[in-house]
C-alpha cells in the first residue's frame, strides 16, 4: 500500500481526499515532479527541485516549502514506500496545485494556498547495462500537437496523454514528436538523443519541450569524461538514419529505440555507443 503526502499529513495513498474545487481537479493548474530513488538515493534531487521552483514561478504559484523541508518530504515518502511496497526501486511524485477556492473562475486570486500531495510507487529496477541484456523500444512517430509551453512540468498533460495514447494503441512503447519544421521535439515522456555520424546529438532546450532532468544528467556525466554531447536539431531524416536512438526519463533512464514506425533503427539492436554511456552514466547520476 503506497503511503501519500497531503498538506503536511502522512497517510495510506487510498486515504488521500483533495477537494473537487481544487484548481489542479478543475483546470490541471499545477506544476510535478517525479524523482527516482534507487535503495534509498535520489537521483538529480536538488536538479529536481530547481525544476519545480522554476515551474511554480512561471506559473505565479508560491512555492510551499524550502528545499530542506522538500528533501525531507523525499526521504520520508522514499523510506516509508520502500517498506511498504518493499522495493528498493521507489519513484517520488510531487504535485503542487494552486489550491482551493469557493466558486470556479478561470482568473485566480493571490490569497489561496497551495495544494501539496506527493506518494510514492514501485519503480521497475534499471536498465541493464549490456546491449545483449537490454531490450529497446518500438516507438511510433507524429506531429507535435502540444501547447507552446511544454518547457514547463505542468499537470495538464492532455496533449501528451493523447500522443502517448496513439503510440500505445498502435502497439508502441511510446511517441517521438515532430516539429512543423520537421525537426524532433522530444517523445511523449521523454527526451531524445541520437549518434549520428558518429556525433551524439540532442534537441536544444526551448519552449517546445521539457528541460529533462535525466536529459541533463546524461549531458554533465558524459562530459566528465569529456563525451560531448551536441544539442542543435535533429531532422526526421535524420532520425530515422541515425546509428542510434535513445530515449531518456527519470524511470527508463536511457533506454535504446530499436524502431520507429516499423522503420528500423540501424541494424535493430541496442548500440555500443549507448552501451557505454548508460555505463558512464550510472557512475555519476547519484553525485551530479
Amino acid at each position: 500500500m503506497s503511503i501519500a503526502f497531503l498538506n503536511n499529513e502522512y497517510l495510506p495513498l487510498h486515504e488521500a481526499r483533495i477537494s473537487p474545487m481544487d484548481r489542479g481537479f478543475l483546470f490541471g493548474d499545477g506544476i510535478y515532479e517525479v524523482i527516482p530513488t534507487h535503495e534509498g538515493k535520489p537521483v538529480g534531487l536538488s536538479a529536481h527541485f530547481k525544476r519545480m521552483a522554476d515551474g511554480l514561478s512561471a506559473i505565479n504559484i508560491p512555492n510551499p516549502f524550502d528545499a530542506a523541508q522538500w528533501q525531507d518530504i523525499v526521504t520520508t515518502l522514499t523510506q516509508r514506500n520502500a517498506a511498504a511496497l518493499d522495493t528498493p526501486y521507489i519513484g517520488i511524485y510531487l504535485h503542487v496545485s494552486r489550491g482551493v477556492e469557493p466558486q470556479r473562475h478561470h482568473t485566480y486570486g493571490n490569497d489561496i494556498k497551495p495544494t501539496v500531495f506527493g506518494y510514492g510507487f514501485a519503480m521497475p529496477s534499471p536498465p541493464e547495462t549490456r546491449c545483449e541484456d537490454v531490450k529497446g523500444l518500438h516507438v511510433a512517430l507524429n506531429n507535435d500537437l502540444r501547447w507552446q509551453r511544454c518547457h514547463i512540468k505542468s499537470t495538464s498533460l492532455l496533449g501528451n496523454v493523447m500522443h502517448y495514447q496513439q503510440g500505445i494503441e498502435e502497439g508502441k512503447s511510446e511517441t517521438i514528436l515532430i516539429n512543423q519544421n520537421g525537426e524532433v521535439t522530444e517523445a511523449a515522456s521523454c527526451n531524445v538523443f541520437a549518434v549520428i555520424n558518429n556525433q551524439i546529438v540532442t534537441p536544444p532546450l526551448d519552449h517546445q519541450l521539457l528541460p529533462g532532468i535525466t536529459r541533463q544528467l546524461v549531458i554533465d556525466s558524459l562530459g566528465k569524461e569529456s563525451v560531448i554531447v551536441r544539442e542543435r536539431a535533429i531532422t526526421r531524416q535524420e532520425l530515422l538514419s541515425a546509428e542510434e536512438v535513445w530515449l531518456t526519463s527519470s524511470s527508463k533512464e536511457i533506454t535504446p529505440v530499436l524502431s520507429i514506425d516499423g522503420h528500423q533503427i540501424a541494424d535493430g539492436q541496442p548500440g555500443k555507443v549507448w552501451e557505454r554511456c548508460l555505463n558512464i552514466y550510472n557512475r555519476y547520476k547519484f553525485i551530479l
